[in-house]
């Protein structure tokens, strides 16, 4: 047993937050070794209110309220840095990070992504896949860096395509092992070595 304290991760989110909330499960278990410490989100997202009934802080730094991206960029690393994360997680957050989150959180920033990078990087990797027509495409955990889904992979797990697949029953299949990975890598990193 030990009496070290959970690592602080805080969450940023775009939508439902369905990753979000498997992360506040598993930070409920006994003996987690992390606990969400805030939760962010550049809209007021409907999975905010996974971590509001959590009773875990929420902030929305909408970039319609900036004069430009670099505004927004410095606003987001401060409303981050205000809750005292040693990890950030991007769970489902729909946009790029710019330099003064990556520079706050030296490789402490981690994304999910619904393909198997590099290949389908983007937004659309799902619909990438299908289109191309591969016939496995799957799930990653990266770390951030400042390009487009080029971090180092920390994780990955395939998900075989359906012939009668469309975007949104293979992007479902694609969340479930996303979710379960994405805690997995969150505790792996989390832990005492």
């Amino acid at each position: 047993m030990t009496d070290a304290s959970p690592v602080p991760v805080a969450v940023l989110i775009s939508g439902t937050g369905s990753n979000l909330a498997a992360l506040l499960a598993a930070a409920a278990r006994p003996g987690a070794p992390f606990a969400v410490c805030g939760v962010l989100a550049d809209s007021e997202a409907p999975g905010l209110d996974h971590a509001r009934r959590a009773g875990v802080p929420t902030a929305v730094v909408p970039l319609a309220d900036f004069s430009d991206r670099p505004a927004w960029d410095e606003a987001l690393a401060a409303a981050v840095r205000a809750v005292r994360p040693r990890l950030v997680v991007l769970a489902g957050f729909m946009r790029l990070v710019g330099a003064p989150l990556l520079e706050a959180f030296p490789h402490a920033i981690i994304n999910t992504h619904p393909a198997l990078l590099p290949s389908f990087p983007g937004a659309h990797g799902v619909r990438d896949a299908l289109a191309y027509g591969v016939k496995v495409t799957g799930a990653s955990v990266i770390e951030v860096d400042a390009g487009v889904d080029t971090g180092r992979i920390l994780a990955q797990q395939a998900v075989a395509v359906h012939d009668d697949d469309t975007e949104a029953t293979l992007h479902e299949r694609i969340k479930e092992v996303e979710r379960v990975m994405l805690v997995d890598v969150v505790t792996s990193l989390t832990s005492p070595p």
